[in-house]
């Protein structure tokens, strides 16, 4: 098997990737808070851990791929206090919140179906494991390293970096975090300003509600994470994803969470693609700057000079490597636009491996390519294998460009490069021809509608309504398409 190398924020260093479970990996990936459409800055954890699962099934693996839906417990500001996203969403709309939560959920699938990203093996909902939350509350509470305040309970940083080190993940010392903690309404119920929320109390108006030891509330937004982490991975798991912006405190309290509740950090690779900026500015909905997928693909947003389509957006979120920063402009998108049609166009000289054959780990027993070649195919291989470097594969691709345009490849060269387009391109990167996809759709629309049509004809024939017929078979052939009677029935071409 190929070796592959991912950069552990844990570490700080690109480390070869070992899994707990020869030939299994676990992999948890932080999911969306759905209440509003999915933007682009969705779009980059979407594909960037598609492409990782896709690549560790290319090399072989097994994956268990788990990703959630956060419906409950992520209040505003990313904070321990404020109303919650949700249910804030479904006060203004008028809606129930699981109302909000099913219509963005949807839309969050339509859009990463869009995008070519596969769906993961597991997307369970915050919501649906409040029992699991309070029971590992309870331990920690046990343990020592939580508090009950007013109906809330509150994780003990200052306890727990007594005996541990929180700020493992993300560098921060206690006193950096102090000074870079909000001051909010309402942390008075807290001991210190960076305690985090485990369960919060629902106030009277607060819909979303949960009975619990504690009194009716509902849980904190980091610790679903933590809890259906290990429910669906085990404590331990190998791969845990997310944008770099989780990685303080979301990311740093699930370590917390994990150590006081089951005595292990759980996560032994933890990787964090970076944001996409727009301006130079981290592009959220916090923030007010954010660019819908929908109104990506529509063109519908006022900074955009068109529409792009979602392989488009999905190459230019390839273009760079996942943990540097990638800044929106429609300037990017387009050259992302020529780039991909030009890699498409290359795909379909080849001629020889379909779009959607399975992807195989290994290339067909007898196939002798060129050391060009070869080195070519090991090229794209090894930068994708080196922490998921897309750039530096795509630009070897376009080596391969280069020479299928030359003409002078022998046949088991353009088959090489066939499964390498075919098992890589669409794939490992996911990649799928637009045009070629448009033309099977139409074909298949025509091939429904002749049916019609010559349904109806072959009615009329039965009616020995023979005007009908033959003013049904001259339309067709004023449109190019020829119709014959044989003894099986009617047949037709496009001229």
């Amino acid at each position: 098997m190929r070796p592959l190398y991912l950069t552990n924020t844990l570490s700080r260093n690109k480390e070869l990737f070992k899994p707990i479970h020869e030939g299994h990996v676990g992999m948890y990936v932080c999911g969306p808070t759905v209440y509003g459409d999915a933007h682009l800055g969705h779009a980059r954890p979407g594909v960037t851990y598609d492409v990782l699962f896709r690549l560790l099934k290319y090399l072989g693996y097994k994956v268990r791929y788990v990703r959630n839906i956060t419906d409950v417990g992520h209040l505003e500001h990313d904070a321990d206090e404020g109303e919650d996203k949700i249910a804030k969403k479904a006060r203004l709309e008028q809606l129930e919140p699981m109302e909000v939560v099913q219509y963005y959920t949807e839309r969050y699938h339509e859009a990463m179906r869009l995008l070519n990203a596969e769906s993961p093996s597991i997307e369970p909902r915050a919501s649906a494991h409040i029992i699991e939350q309070i029971e590992a509350i309870k331990i920690i509470l046990e343990a020592g390293y939580a508090y009950e305040s007013n109906g809330s309970i509150y994780f003990d940083v200052r306890k727990y970096n007594r005996d541990h080190n929180y700020g493992v993940l993300s560098g921060r010392t206690l006193e950096a975090t102090l000074e870079g903690t909000r001051s909010l309404d309402g942390q008075g119920d807290k001991r210190a300003p960076y305690d985090f929320a485990l369960w919060k109390k629902a106030e009277p108006e607060h819909i979303m509600r949960w009975p619990s030891p504690w009194g009716d509330g509902f849980p904190g937004w980091h610790l679903e994470c933590s809890v259906m982490g290990a429910k669906y991975l085990g404590e331990e798991f190998d791969i845990h994803g997310g944008g770099m912006d989780l990685m303080f405190p979301h990311h740093e309290c699930e370590i917390a969470q994990n150590v006081a509740s089951r005595g292990t950090q759980g996560v032994h690779y933890w990787v964090h693609n970076n944001m996409i900026t727009i301006n130079g500015q981290k592009m959220g909905k916090s923030l007010g700057n954010f660019i819908t997928l929908p109104e990506l693909f529509s063109g519908s947003h006022p900074k955009l000079a068109q529409a792009y389509t979602p392989m488009t957006v999905r190459f230019f979120i390839l273009q760079a490597h996942y943990r540097g920063t990638l800044d929106f402009s429609n300037e990017a998108l387009q050259a992302a636009e020529k780039g991909y049609k030009r890699l498409m166009q290359a795909w379909r000289a080849l001629g020889s491996a379909s779009l959607h054959e399975p992807v195989r780990a290994n290339a067909p027993e007898g196939l002798s390519p060129s050391p060009e070649i070869q080195s070519v195919i090991d090229a794209v291989l090894d930068a994708l294998c080196d922490d998921l470097n897309t750039p530096v594969a795509i630009a070897h691709l376009f080596e391969a460009v280069k020479l299928i345009n030359g003409g002078s490849l022998s046949a088991d060269d353009k088959r090489a490069l066939g499964v390498l387009f075919r098992d890589v391109v669409g794939g490992v990167l996911g990649l799928k021809d637009e045009e070629a996809g448009a033309s099977g759709k139409a074909e298949k629309a025509l091939d429904g509608v002749m049916g019609l049509v010559l349904d109806a004809r072959k009615k009329a024939r039965e009616e020995k309504n023979w005007a009908e017929s033959d003013r049904i078979r001259d339309t067709l052939a004023s449109f190019g398409i020829t119709v014959k009677d044989t003894k099986e029935g009617a047949t037709w071409t496009l001229e």
